[in-house]
């Protein structure tokens, strides 16, 4: 028997375990961030949680104000070991148990804590000072347990998120294999301690991203999991997929098994869809956004569950990101407009994540009008609201990069008029974004700027843009 066929055998056989499980849960959780400047209260938010119907919410901290305000309610929780803590906490094992007391003691059983992840999406940074953070992860996880275990705890499992670029290859699903870089020293030893105590293997999966970059092969209703006569087979496991999530969760299990690992549970720690971005994020709009995170509730909490082609039956607890947009989110316009909810607290658009409102129920969306590439010029100006002593450092920092900038700002050049700091700023930033987009550059300056489409420019003072 080939090792493919053998693998995809085991995962067949396999596939009965979670039919039976006892300890997942089917209902939908929400991801709670913080790196928004007006957002509702703690104890707001948590009202806002509970108004959508959440069965669990995952956190990035241990945040003692909000573990409190959790404390008797039926949510159950997910809190998260930072990044910056990991090697502390793999070096002593008090390190560990101190922040076990701190963190979970302090507020269990009555707060419902059910997993503690440690670090975020790690092995997607790869200087030296996170490769010593790589290191130290699953012994940080072992401390962790180990905790947990002395003190009777066995409710409560460990893992760690990670993004979708730990893969080598993900396409088609059954080539899915691990990074080179990371497959013996980091997957091999987790994978093994994650069957070792029955946790999960959580994946932050985005078909978003899959989608956006390459729209021409991947149709939309794919990856919105719309229910359409589009399907895909793989060619070497004869598995058919008719979305694109249920392809990139099944190479996670391919890749796990390549390594001797087919009975570790799936969670998606993070999932969903942009309501909005730049001009350049196709497909970023409310249609897209409530369409996915809607068929991805259904699908979720079908009844009988539906896992996927590789793992029929399987549930897969599930986190949507996010619960608020978050305005102080660096990179592109995409980064700070994924929540369900504005940063006020406003829905953004209707949802219901307990699964029982059906899609007809819900009132119309706004059309979708960026579903295809934006073509022409775009132009990047200051931000309505923006901080003037913000600007002014902003203004600096773009003239100060050199290339001719800002030589049109010096005095009696041809766009020193009007001697205003919006006007100069809006010309900096254009100017700097032209200038510098090739090599990462993007229209954001901390907030303090925002694309347009709509020639700023005044007289003889031509503003650059970028071509799309």
């Amino acid at each position: 028997m080939s090792l493919f066929f053998y693998i995809t055998w085991v995962l067949v056989l396999s596939s009965k375990f979670y039919l039976a499980s006892a300890e997942t849960s089917d209902k939908i959780g929400i991801n709670y961030g913080k790196l928004g400047s007006n957002l509702p209260s703690s104890y707001q938010s948590i009202e806002s949680i509970k108004y959508l119907k959440a069965g669990s919410v995952k956190i990035y901290d241990a945040n003692p104000e909000i573990l409190k305000l959790l404390s008797g309610t039926d949510l159950k929780v997910s809190i998260m070991v930072q990044n910056h803590e990991i090697i502390d906490i793999a070096s002593k094992q008090k390190v560990a148990d101190q922040w076990v007391h701190d963190n979970v003691l302090s507020f269990y059983p009555e707060t419902m804590i059910r997993f503690i992840l440690v670090g975020n999406e790690i092995l997607s940074q790869s200087s030296e000072e996170y490769k010593q953070i790589w290191k130290n992860l699953v012994p940080a996880m072992h401390r962790i347990k180990k905790c947990l275990n002395a003190h009777n705890i066995h409710n409560i499992k460990v893992g760690t998120p990670l993004a979708m670029d730990i893969f080598q290859t993900t396409f088609p699903p059954s080539n899915g294999t691990f990074r080179s870089d990371i497959s013996a020293s980091v997957m091999e030893p987790l994978l093994q301690f994650l069957n070792r105590t029955k946790s999960f293997f959580f994946l932050d999966v985005y078909p978003y991203f899959a989608w956006s970059t390459n729209p021409k092969t991947i149709s939309l209703d794919f990856a919105l999991l719309r229910e359409t006569n589009t399907s895909y087979t793989d060619p070497n496991s004869g598995l058919v997929y008719t979305n694109l999530l249920d392809q990139m969760l099944d190479s996670v299990i391919f890749a796990m098994a390549k390594l001797g690992y087919s009975d570790i549970r799936l969670a998606i720690s993070e999932t969903g869809w942009p309501n909005a971005g730049d001009f350049d994020q196709i497909g970023a709009n409310i249609y897209n956004a409530a369409t996915y995170n809607r068929n991805l509730i259904k699908k979720m909490t079908s009844k009988p569950a539906l896992g996927t082609p590789a793992r029929p039956g399987s549930i897969i607890p599930t986190f949507i990101f996010s619960l608020y947009d978050e305005n102080q989110k660096t990179g592109p316009g995409t980064e700070r407009h994924w929540g369900m909810l504005h940063g006020n607290g406003v829905p953004i658009y209707e949802i219901d994540l307990s699964g029982n409102r059906s899609l007809s129920q819900y009132r119309p969306l706004p059309l979708a009008h960026n579903n295809v590439p934006y073509k022409g010029k775009v132009w990047c100006v200051v931000a309505r609201g923006a901080d003037l002593l913000a600007l002014t450092s902003a203004l600096g920092y773009a003239c100060g990069q050199g290339n001719g900038t800002c030589d049109a700002l010096v005095p009696g050049q041809r766009c020193y008029q009007p001697l205003s700091l919006y006007w100069h700023a809006s010309y900096a930033f254009s100017s700097y974004w032209a200038k510098f987009m090739g090599k990462g550059a993007t229209c954001y300056f901390n907030g303090l700027a925002q694309q347009t489409i709509i020639n700023p420019s005044r007289g003889n003072c031509r503003f650059p843009s970028v071509i799309l």
